[in-house]
Formats: C-alpha cells, structure tokens, sequence
C-alpha cells in the first residue's frame, strides 16, 4: 500500500503477549504496509499470533534493553516510515485517518508525537500527569532512531526536527491486574537503577522517600490526579511507590559497590 510515495510499517517488540497482541495487531492490519514483530523469548503464543496477522516475526535472545531491542526492531523494517506499538496499545480508525493524512503529506524532517489514553482499573486516567503526554511513535525511517536506554527509551530528537503532535489518542492498557503492576514496576525499576548506577549516580533511603512523598503530592494535587477518581488515588499511591523502588534499589546497588571495595581493602591487607 502506497500513502502519495510513502510507506509505512508497524513495529513492536514482545514477550509473552499472547493475551495483548491480537487485538493490538488488528488496529493495523489493513491499513499499514508491514508489520515487524521483535520478540525476545516468548513460551506464549505470541508467535503463532503475529504470523496469523501475516507479521514477519524475529527474535533476539541477548536483552540488552528495551532502547538496543527497538534499534534491532528497526534494522528489519523496509518501508519508509515507522510507526511504532506497544503489545497492550491499539490503534483507532480516528487515528488511523490521521495517521494516513500525516502519510501523504510528511516531509523530511517531520517526526509525530501521539497523545495516549491509558486504561487504569476501570477508567481512563486524564490527568495525574498521564493525559495527554505525547510519545513520539512516528517518524521517517532514515530520519532518527531509539536511544540505548533500558528502560524508559525514547526516540531521538536532534535540533533540526520538527515535532508536531496529532489530535488523536493511541489508547493504551497497561496493566491486567495489581500483580501485573507491581510486578511490572519492579523491573522497570531495578534496570532504572542499574542504568544509574553505571552512570555513577547514588541515592540514599531518605532521599527515596522524600521523592517518594514528593511524587504523590505532585501528581495528585498539582497534576489534578484527585479529577480521576479512586483510580487517580490508586496510581499516584502506586507511582510513589515505584519511585521509592527506583531509589531504594539504586541505593542498595551503591551499598553492594562498597562492600565489594572494603572486600577489596580487606584482602589486600591481609597479603
């Protein structure tokens, strides 16, 4: 499928996705070029879902962070724009229109943000800082790329970019169930922290909780997370706790590092 001379393909990357990827895949199919799914290990049936909807499939064992596995995704697209999904997202025909639009009229240097709606335990969240928040998802394949980031990765942004945000929502459902969530911020978490640590940064308990505090009063009170409800409660209870996990963990990686160096001192003065 042809957009006025520009193609499209959608790419994501997965793991166990049986349970999302269908209904993700769906909102594309149709409408874009391709479809590349990177996959790094799945014992689902996330496979056999993605080449049901025709998807080339690929995987790479050797994690090396959410921003390398994007790069890798990439290296297999052969349109000339990406439009990038999470498993848990979908596409709407509204955005899918406006994605179209974008198509036949994008030019070099122009790279999209999309505004996400998220589903959190019974409704969408419009505020605590999560709504509208636009992630750029769209871009012209030799134009830009994912950063090395593990976690938190984003897409680079060089000073003669153009940046423009579409109007439509990419509606997105993040979490099945509390398990799921703190299981899920756990991760996220502990490669936050060892990204930190190899950047040399430190942190300490109380510094955690301040931020911690800091964060829910920031998000439920100036962010206005009090408008959505007990769902607006919940997750900025549940944000404060995740960036106390960062923190915590960040220091304990510290408190490993210096244990090693009186290790260290211990036994070179034993010699």
């Amino acid at each position: 499928m042809i957009h006025d001379g520009h193609t499209v393909t959608a790419l994501v990357i997965t793991k166990n996705e049986e349970t999302h990827l269908s209904e993700c895949l769906a909102s594309v199919i149709g409408w874009v070029d391709e479809v590349v799914v990177l996959d790094s290990g799945s014992t689902d049936r996330t496979k056999e879902i993605a080449e049901q909807y025709g998807a080339r499939f690929y995987q790479n064992l050797e994690w090396q962070g959410f921003g390398r596995q994007r790069q890798i995704a990439q290296d297999y697209v052969t349109s000339s724009w990406c439009f990038w999904l999470d498993a848990d997202e979908r596409v709407t025909s509204a955005l899918r229109d406006e994605i179209l639009s974008v198509l036949r009229q994008g030019t070099a240097n122009n790279v999209y943000a999309i505004p996400r709606l998220n589903w959190f335990f019974g409704r969408f969240i419009r505020h605590c800082g999560w709504y509208p928040k636009p992630v750029v998802r769209l871009y012209p394949l030799a134009l830009t790329h994912y950063d090395d980031a593990n976690v938190h990765e984003q897409v680079e942004i060089r000073d003669s970019f153009c940046v423009k945000t579409l109007v439509n929502d990419l509606m997105h459902y993040p979490y099945k169930d509390l398990r799921h969530y703190v299981t899920k911020s756990a991760s996220y978490a502990n490669d936050w922290a060892k990204m930190k640590d190899a950047e040399g940064k430190k942190s300490s308990l109380v510094g955690a909780f301040f931020r911690a505090v800091l964060r829910f009063f920031r998000m439920y009170l100036f962010q206005k997370g009090m408008l959505d409800g007990k769902q607006g409660f919940l997750l900025c209870v549940l944000s404060s706790y995740y960036t106390f996990l960062k923190y915590a963990e960040l220091w304990i990686l510290g408190q490993d590092k210096e244990k090693e160096i009186r290790n260290r001192h211990l036994q070179e003065r034993q010699k």
